[in-house]
């Protein structure tokens, strides 16, 4: 089964699509894009990368990346300042699948949420007594005043640092993936807030990750006859390959469905600005 002219078009422009939160578009939170080596980290403030879900509280909601409410338990709402923040509900290192399955639910299991943290590492509208915060070091320093003010262990103040330069960063890189962790995020730290992708936000990792819209079902041989033997998918600027590699006997039994989004990890990018060394990791839940 293929996809329609039409839908391979929405499939391409997808990820880059708006938050809808009732009848108004915005351009949607801040969004990382890949660190590079050229790049001085000095003027960052560096943090964990959480490997969680999205959390956008606008001071009455709780909303995923995509707009849509979070389905909380009210005592976890109610806990939450009257203020806007952007940061990741979060169980611990490696369980981002407990995690996904937590916060999908809309019968909210209390036992578990009193598991989830919530890692704020950004308050958009920070102005306490009208005091103008203009920076994100400003911000960040705010964000730990109103953690330690509410005194809730799940609501957590993003640790971050500086670092000196490229050298250390890359130490800093490897104590966090050798723990468990999934890499490292750097803010600049003189940023005003920003919408959208940009550069004032950047994300490191050992491998890198991004999704890709399944295009097909390619039939297997040998081991994988009368299996998947690959997908063919779209990634969200346009380019065309197949996803063979990762998928264990349970998806290649019953693959993800023509149309799905998928998480898929890269070492870089060819010439021709394909994904070298692609691997399927999981099915991507919109949340």
């Amino acid at each position: 089964m293929s996809l329609t002219r039409r839908q391979l078009l929405l499939a391409s422009t997808s990820l880059a699509l708006p938050i809808r939160q009732g009848n108004a578009a915005s351009p949607g939170p801040l969004l990382a894009k890949v660190y590079e080596n050229h790049i001085d980290p000095a003027p960052y403030l560096v943090s964990e990368k959480y490997d969680g879900v999205r959390g956008l509280w606008d001071g009455h909601t709780l909303r995923f990346r995509s707009g849509r409410p979070v389905p909380a338990p009210a005592w976890f709402t109610a806990r939450l300042p009257g203020e806007a923040l952007d940061g990741e509900l979060w169980l611990g290192r490696q369980r981002f699948d407990e995690l996904s399955a937590i916060v999908r639910t809309h019968n909210a299991d209390d036992a578990a949420w009193r598991q989830v943290r919530y890692m704020v590492f950004e308050a958009p509208d920070a102005n306490p007594s009208h005091t103008p915060i203009s920076t994100f070091a400003q911000r960040t320093q705010h964000i730990a005043d109103l953690a330690r003010s509410l005194h809730w262990q799940q609501l957590v103040a993003t640790p971050q640092e500086r670092v000196s330069g490229h050298a250390q960063l890359m130490q800093r890189l490897a104590q966090t993936v050798n723990q468990g962790g999934e890499g490292l995020m750097l803010h600049l730290a003189s940023a005003r807030t920003a919408v959208g992708r940009s550069d004032v936000l950047l994300k490191l990792k050992p491998q890198l990750d991004a999704e890709a819209t399944v295009l097909s079902h390619h039939p297997g041989r040998g081991k994988y006859a009368g299996q998947l033997g690959a997908l063919e998918v779209l990634s969200a600027d346009g380019k065309r390959f197949m996803l063979g590699s990762g998928l264990s006997d349970e998806q290649r039994q019953s693959p993800p469905a023509v149309g799905a989004l998928v998480t898929y990890r890269y070492r870089d990018l060819t010439a021709s600005g394909l994904p070298r060394f692609a691997t399927f990791l999981r099915v991507h839940h919109v949340l």
